[in-house]
Formats: C-alpha cells, sequence, structure tokens
C-alpha cells in the first residue's frame, strides 16, 4: 500500500505583463497569478502535484490542519482521502483542490492518465479537447472587437463574452456588437458573473429574475448559445425558472458550488442546461465525475470552469476528457495581463491552444510537470510535513505515552481498512 511520506505545500506569484481587471471583482487591479502549490510524494518517490487558486498567502496555516489528516495515508484511497478532506473543512476550511494531487499518484502507479480513471470506458485516448476563447473582463466595444479578431486568427470559432455593468442596455450593446462583427456562425457565449459576485473595490450589478429573463431573451434574439451564472449560485429555484422561461438560449453554472450535494440540489430542480463544476472549486475530479455521469444520463452538457491557474486547467482538462460528450472547454486569455505564459508560468511548457484546441496529457496521472527554476524564482516553500516530523510534533502537544497509545491505535484502523 502506497503512503504519503512527504507534504509540501509553496506560495507561488507569477507577476503579470500588465494589470489584468477581472469582470467579477470590478475595480480591481490583479497584478500577480496567485497560487498555492501542493506536493505530496509517498514512500516510493511517486509525486502528486495540485494546486489552489489563491488571493495572497491567507492558507499559511493549512499545512497545520492538513499534515495529520494526511501524513501516512493511502494516496490512491480515494474515498477515504476525499473524507478526510471533509472532516478537515469542518473548522470552515474547503481545499477540494488537494484531492487532485491523489488522482495524479494514483494514474502514476496504475499507468494511466487520469481521464481515463475516471472513466474506463472511453472507446478510445482523448488526444485534443476543443476549447473556446473566455474573455475575463470588461472592455470598450472597440477593443473588444481586435480582441475578437485576433481570437478568430488564432483559429477560435467560440469566445465568451462578459457584462456587468449596471445598465443593461449597455450589455446588450455590447453584445449585439460582437455579433455583428463576429457574423451569425461564431459561437457566443455570455458570463454575467452573478454566482461569485465581489464588491471589494466597487459595486456590482445584482440581477433578479426578472432582469436574467431580459437579457436572456434578448440574447436568444442576437444567437447566443448559452448565458452564464446569470443568478446567484444558490438561488436553485430561480435558476430553474429562468431555464423554463428560455427557447433557445442554454442557462450555465454550478463553477463553484460546494461540491456533491449542491449540485444535486441543481440537478433535481432542473436548474442549468450546462454543468461548469471547477473540481479545483466545486468538491474535486470525484464530485466532477458524478456530475457528468449525471449530466450523460439526464442528456444535459457539461464543461469545467477553468478560471485559475496552470495547474488547475490541467485537472479540469482531465475532467472534461472523461466526459464523453465533450463540446467546448473553456480558454481563459485576456491579453495582455492574461495569457498562457502568465497563467502556466509554473509549468515547465504552457498549454497554447491551436486551432481551437488544446492536447490532452497521455501520461499517467495528471501530465503536470513543474519548471524548478520558476518554482525557486517565484515560489515559498512554507510549510513541509513528514512521519518523523509529525511524530515529533505529537510527543511535544501530547507527550509520549499518549502519542504511542495514538500511533497503535491509528495502525490498528488502517490493518482493518485494508
Amino acid at each position: 500500500m502506497p503512503k504519503i511520506e512527504r507534504i509540501e505545500l509553496f506560495h507561488v506569484a507569477i507577476p503579470l505583463a500588465k494589470p489584468f481587471y477581472p469582470s467579477w471583482i470590478p475595480g480591481y487591479p490583479q497584478t500577480e497569478c496567485r497560487l498555492t502549490l501542493l506536493k505530496l510524494t509517498t514512500k516510493d518517490g511517486v509525486e502528486g502535484w495540485s494546486a489552489g487558486n489563491a488571493f495572497e498567502s491567507e492558507r499559511e496555516g493549512l499545512g497545520s490542519l492538513l499534515g495529520p489528516y494526511l501524513t501516512g495515508m493511502d494516496p490512491t484511497d480515494i474515498p477515504r482521502i476525499r473524507q478526510l478532506l471533509r472532516e478537515a473543512s469542518y473548522l470552515g476550511w474547503h481545499n477540494p483542490w488537494i484531492e487532485a494531487a491523489c488522482w495524479d499518484i494514483k494514474g502514476k502507479i496504475e499507468g494511466k492518465p487520469v481521464y481515463q480513471l475516471l472513466n474506463p470506458g472511453l472507446p478510445e485516448p482523448v488526444t485534443d479537447a476543443p476549447v473556446y476563447a473566455s474573455s475575463g473582463s470588461i472592455q470598450p466595444i472597440r477593443a473588444r472587437l481586435a480582441y475578437l479578431d485576433a481570437i478568430r486568427e488564432m483559429g477560435f470559432e467560440a469566445v465568451k463574452l462578459r457584462v456587468h455593468d449596471f445598465d443593461m442596455a449597455a450589455d446588450l450593446a455590447l453584445v449585439e456588437s460582437c455579433r455583428g462583427h463576429l457574423g451569425d456562425d461564431f459561437v457566443i457565449g455570455v458570463d454575467a458573473n452573478q454566482g461569485w459576485r465581489v464588491t471589494l473595490i466597487d459595486d456590482a450589478p445584482l440581477w433578479d429574475l426578472a432582469r436574467a429573463t431580459e437579457f436572456g431573451r434578448a440574447c436568444e434574439d442576437l444567437g447566443v448559445s448559452w448565458l452564464e451564472e446569470p443568478l446567484d449560485m444558490h438561488d436553485y429555484d430561480g435558476l430553474a425558472e429562468l431555464r423554463r422561461r428560455m427557447k433557445t438560449l442554454k442557462i450555465a453554472g454550478c463553477e463553484l458550488n460546494s461540491g456533491w450535494p449542491e449540485a444535486k440540489i441543481f440537478l433535481e430542480k432542473g436548474s442549468f442546461d450546462i454543468y461548469q463544476p471547477d473540481a479545483t472549486f466545486c468538491g474535486g475530479l470525484a464530485t466532477s465525475k458524478l456530475i457528468y455521469e449525471a449530466c450523460v444520463e439526464q442528456g444535459l452538457d457539461f464543461t469545467p470552469h477553468t478560471w485559475s491557474n496552470g495547474v488547475g486547467f490541467i485537472v479540469n482538462l482531465h475532467a472534461f476528457a472523461a466526459y464523453p460528450e465533450r463540446k467546448l472547454l473553456e480558454y481563459p486569455f485576456e491579453p495582455p495581463g492574461w495569457v498562457p505564459e502568465v497563467r502556466d508560468a509554473i509549468l515547465a511548457e504552457p498549454i497554447v491552444a491551436s486551432g481551437g484546441v488544446v492536447p490532452v496529457p497521455q501520461e499517467p496521472g495528471l501530465g503536470i510537470h513543474i519548471d524548478p527554476k520558476v518554482l525557486r524564482r517565484r515560489g515559498q516553500r512554507f510549510y513541509t510535513m513528514t512521519p518523523t516530523k509529525l511524530a515529533v510534533h505529537t510527543i511535544r502537544k501530547k507527550g509520549l505515552r499518549t502519542a504511542l497509545k495514538l500511533k497503535r491505535k491509528k495502525a490498528a484502523r488502517d490493518a482493518g481498512r485494508h
């Protein structure tokens, strides 16, 4: 049985060439791509990687919580790992992105890419994934039209626009201008960012069902394919009603909700046509699997949210590749600030879309290769845990006798489980 022998956590901050103003945080100048990077190593030297989005160094104390839960555990026992992460979240710290590092190890041990572990029934390898260009900020119409020319030249055939104006007429003017510029054949989606509405700097419009309905019907007239997060992320009934009111426009969401329990409510109420769980936010890869299986059963679409970092993109790329009815995956792209060279800087090579597709890793595990030079330059290791360190810590905190007793109890429990 493989065991987690070493846990390492890093703060990583990659500077952007120019500030990026995310539409979901109006007025906020993002100057770095920040992430918390996790490296798990087994006793046999197998490594597993994952990463979670970060605002600053807010996970400074994560290791002291994570270490006692995962040190010495079998990383290939995904249900057990998920249960431990759930228990660790009872104090309010929700970190589903950690799970992916265990899938990475499991894939390497079994000699399979993670998407094949998620769906062993795929008839053949999935080598490429079609993607759409996902803009990330609010731009004047002229600047957005120039962006559309650039992505079309790059080979994209679909785009997601952002709208976040208090005046709905301004939002519709942008969509109408883009449709007229692109013609009828180019696929357009629109994201209202109501599911993750942040007012840290500037205020943001708050949509209700009436506004979402009026905007959605106007989008139908403009041939928009989907409308994303048009209401609060917990407005299950409102989203279901909005979906019933639309004729051709698909309603999308479930990006950042808290795992399967919330996704199940959406599915039961019929809230969405398209489910977009981000495996680094919404319950992990195992939850993504549950959701895409439900989508297959109910004839719904599945395409993960991927706006995070290069590691997170790869994690969600595997979830998308496992889904048998895959159509288009989100490809975050908003130059000059948010580009692959920055988003994926921690990786040995950036994930570059060509002709509207990206390659799916075929090697065992997730296929994540961290650039050691970038990690040394832009990363700071803030936590390390090994079984020896954990034993010393337990003796200091609980005393030798209690530490030995706890060790025996844990060994007996693990022996009974296996």
